[in-house]
């Protein structure tokens, strides 16, 4: 046996052993990609929202935005091996104008995101190509954050969440609200699939008290209709 041969083998038997170690989400489970914006060190309350995340089984991975193409690669690849799991794309700043990005790539790949979450996108305004729901947690007047629009091929659902009321916020920690996270936890959880219910036995067919056959009364023998036909003659 070669030398080269004796490495594949080893790292084979490698992969096999750590694969067989981690443990595989259930079919159906949700996994979330999440993208952080500029430099990769504006956006760790996303950090924080994957660790909710993964505390309640749903898995999420934090990417840098710059990596949107192999995100969607990836996760197209998780949902088919697990038969269409649900994919969720959440990113903030840049990291949301590439959750856009990755929306559109997996579309084209045949594995579209059930949802996708921006946090105040400032590049990109309008969403291309595209299937599944888009939430968008913006605000206007803090100089960075972009509403959505529909473009063309665009064929899913678009929702704008204007925040400019919500002054505690802006656009260096709209990710990192406590309040949006709870909202984003609520939505992924509600993708869970949930188990169809067994379909209940048919009942057997009962034929209704009413509708059984009466027994025919008898009618009156002879005797009775020659006496009846004498007192008819008598009055």
């Amino acid at each position: 046996m070669t030398l080269r041969l004796r490495f594949a083998m080893a790292l084979f038997a490698a992969l096999f052993l750590i694969s067989a170690g981690r443990p595989a989400a259930a079919q159906g489970t949700p996994h979330v990609y999440l993208m952080r914006g500029l430099a990769n060190v504006f956006s760790y309350g996303l950090d924080d929202l994957a660790a909710k995340l993964n505390a309640r089984g749903i898995p999420a991975v934090v990417y840098e935005y710059g990596q949107w193409q192999q995100l969607a690669d990836q996760a197209s690849a998780v949902s088919r091996s697990e038969r269409g799991s649900p994919i969720i794309i959440v990113g903030h700043s840049l990291g949301a104008d590439a959750a856009i990005e990755a929306a559109e790539r997996l579309t084209a790949l045949g594995t579209p995101a059930r949802l996708v979450i921006t946090f105040d996108p400032v590049g990109v305004s309008t969403v291309g190509p595209a299937a599944g729901k888009f939430v968008n947690y913006y605000q206007s007047n803090n100089g960075y954050g972009k509403r959505l629009t529909a473009g063309p091929g665009f064929r899913g659902n678009l929702f704008n969440r204007n925040l400019d009321a919500m002054a505690a916020i802006d656009h260096f920690n709209i990710e990192k609200s406590p309040v949006l996270h709870s909202e984003v936890v609520a939505s992924v959880q509600a993708l869970k699939a949930r188990p169809k219910p067994k379909p209940k036995p048919a009942a057997p067919a009962l034929t209704p008290a009413s509708q059984a056959t009466a027994p025919t009364a008898p009618g009156p023998g002879p005797s009775e209709r020659a006496a009846t036909a004498t007192g008819q003659k008598a009055m």
